[in-house]
């Protein structure tokens, strides 16, 4: 007689009950994802922001106005940015003191998290993203 060796591997019901489980953990894990994907990309626009306005205070030293636009600034969005803000700096020299307002405007997927602004004071909004 020759006995059969005994099968051995997971029914299909145990196959459903982890593929549930997996699908449930995905489904709570993914949302966590995603708010951290924007936050990230949050902080890199308020660091490049704070780089543009070092170099604004350095073109004013130089120049005795603030720079009207990006390119002056000789600054480019860096790649990681580059389709989820378009960055604005808009200068009123005119004003005593002059002044600068860095505008990032949140773009596709990022749009959800929206606009970010600083200016020559300091003032950062909207205050709870900062």
């Amino acid at each position: 007689m020759v006995k059969r060796a005994e099968q051995r591997g997971f029914s299909l019901i145990e196959l459903m009950i982890a593929i549930a489980i997996i699908g449930i953990l995905a489904a709570i894990a993914y949302p966590n994802y995603q708010e951290y994907i924007l936050k990230s990309n949050r902080a890199a626009a308020q660091a490049q922001m704070m780089d543009i306005a070092n170099r604004q205070q350095q073109f004013l030293l130089a120049n005795r106005a603030y720079a009207t636009t990006a390119a002056q600034l000789n600054y480019t969005l860096s790649g990681d940015l580059t389709g989820k803000y378009t960055v604005t700096v808009a200068a009123d020299n005119a004003a005593t003191p002059p002044t600068f307002t860095i505008t990032f405007a949140a773009i596709g997927a990022q749009a959800s998290d929206g606009d970010l602004t600083l200016n020559s004071q300091g003032v950062k909004t909207p205050a709870a993203k900062w």
